[in-house]
């Protein structure tokens, strides 16, 4: 199971949930008839909506405020073998070390979105913000290597 946000409240009286979610593919995963995990239960999605920060959600099979309440503060997952995603997920690069140009920077610890772009976030003797653009990521594999221009870094 692949984590993928949370079920943050539901909206109105007919079993609308929102999800606050960061995951990269939710466009192809918030689509009706996919399947979302929630509190391990199975539940297909009926229909989706954009609303503000949220994706709004209503489940088949549920048609009341009063059926969805269980569902409020739960993680929401899905079965990532169920999906065909073009690149790599960000949790499956969690933890890879990164190199630049041969040299060990550190670990990936996270990546952040700043609404422009993603940001790599690499932990070693300092900590690295790298944008997560071609021009810098030549390589994902076993590890992520990098080619940054010279000056990007602080080189000793």
């Amino acid at each position: 199971m692949l984590y993928i946000g949370d079920l943050v409240n539901t909206h109105g009286i007919k079993g609308e949930v929102r999800i606050i979610s960061f995951f990269k593919y939710k466009d192809i995963v918030f689509k009706p008839n996919n399947i979302l995990y929630v509190k391990d239960k199975k539940l297909k999605i009926k229909t989706y909506r954009k609303h503000k920060q949220f994706d709004m959600v209503t489940f088949e099979g549920f048609t009341n405020i009063n059926e969805v309440l269980k569902f409020k503060g739960s993680k929401v997952y899905i079965q990532k073998n169920e999906y065909n995603f073009p690149g790599p997920l960000n949790e499956e690069l969690y933890g890879k070390k990164v190199y630049n140009q041969g040299k060990l920077l550190g670990t990936l610890d996270k990546i952040i979105d700043n609404g422009v772009q993603e940001i790599l976030v690499v932990k070693g003797e300092k900590e690295y913000l790298i944008p997560f653009v071609d021009e810098f990521v030549k390589n994902i594999g076993e590890s992520i290597q990098l080619s940054l221009i010279k000056g990007f870094i602080d080189e000793d």
